[in-house]
């Protein structure tokens, strides 16, 4: 092998430098904001990093020189951070008595007009949408309280924002099954929430949280995502993350009062890289990571994020995971389908 070119050096530094970084990236599911609230914002940049370490890896083994050696080796060090990221095959087993669960956040139906279409234009793609789907539950995020959606379901939960002046959106749970029982965990100080219904399918009952973390309120079509400079869009998702800590310990500690098999489903508004999934999903399965395909992603941007998740009690079978990329809103609604093992 010939010596580095002088380009091939600065690239080399320059590779050493984000195969450490992403070496790194392997504690921040451990390191809680509250504690490492910086070190915590850059969970969102390890799907770039994981991509641009096979990139650099594809480079040298090109040129047929030793350095793929760094990038290779970090990324098997990581390697389950590659399972969250990306799947080669889907699973798909063919079953007639399977629940089928969706999440979906319909962004308010389009009501302030993000896209061409119209609120009741929007509610009848959604509609349309979801009777070819068909499935058995359904947990809406941002969904609007004070309009008559049924989607024509037997039973739901619809629960309101408690500040009255947001009171006109929150939480919907549709369910072809009987909801026996239902509540809220009222987030505090925040226009995000976690909803729950105890479902009974047959003799079973299961118990579906709907998650709604708290929101970035990152603005992806503005210079520095809606702030003034990057130190405050640093300290934005810094204050965002350590609500988010808040929130999952409640969501944990209401789970760990119930007896019944659970599935947790929604918008956590963070990826599988962070701190908040890693809590959340604790032993459960991810229903992408069993059974999709692809990148998974979830929301409407070029960076392949993922940020919506079905997660689901071990006793559950995964028999397929599918994310449908319409564009009906800023995110894009996923569907599992969970068999009893």
């Amino acid at each position: 092998m010939k010596k580095l070119s002088w380009v091939d050096k600065i690239l080399f530094l320059l590779n050493s430098l984000l195969a450490a970084t992403l070496l790194l990236s392997n504690l921040l599911p451990y390191l809680s904001p509250k504690t490492f609230g910086i070190i915590a914002v850059f969970s969102l940049a390890v799907p770039v990093l994981i991509v641009l370490n096979i990139l650099f890896a594809v480079y040298w083994i090109l040129k047929l020189k030793k350095q793929f050696l760094v990038s290779t080796l970090v990324l098997l060090i990581g390697f389950n951070q590659l399972n969250l990221l990306y799947k080669i095959a889907d699973k798909e087993v063919l079953m007639t008595d399977d629940l089928k669960v969706m999440s979906y956040n319909v962004r308010l139906f389009n009501i302030y007009k993000w896209k061409k279409e119209g609120k009741e234009e929007t509610l009848k793609l959604v509609s349309d949408f979801i009777e070819s789907k068909n499935p058995d539950i359904i947990c809406f995020q941002e969904f609007l309280t004070d309009y008559d959606v049924n989607f024509d379901y037997k039973y739901n939960y619809i629960k309101r924002n408690s500040n009255k002046e947001i009171s006109y959106f929150g939480l919907a749970i549709f369910s072809k099954y009987k909801i026996i029982n239902k509540g809220s965990l009222d987030f505090k100080g925040s226009a995000n929430n976690t909803i729950f219904a105890d479902i009974l399918k047959g003799k079973d009952t299961i118990r579906v949280y709907n998650v709604h973390l708290e929101s970035q309120h990152i603005q992806l079509d503005k210079e520095n995502f809606g702030e003034k400079d990057t130190e405050r869009l640093v300290k934005r998702l810094q204050n965002t993350f350590e609500k988010q800590v808040t929130q999952v310990e409640q969501i944990i500690a209401h789970e760990e009062k119930c007896n019944y098999k659970t599935i947790l489903m929604g918008d956590f508004n963070n990826t599988a890289f962070s701190w908040a999934y890693h809590k959340v999903k604790a032993d459960k399965k991810d229903a992408f990571v069993v059974a999709g395909k692809g990148f998974g992603k979830s929301y409407d941007y070029f960076l392949p994020a993922r940020i919506d998740f079905i997660l689901t009690d071990p006793v559950f079978e995964i028999n397929n995971f599918k994310t449908y990329d319409i564009k009906y809103s800023d995110h894009f609604p996923i569907m599992a389908r969970l068999g009893d093992k």
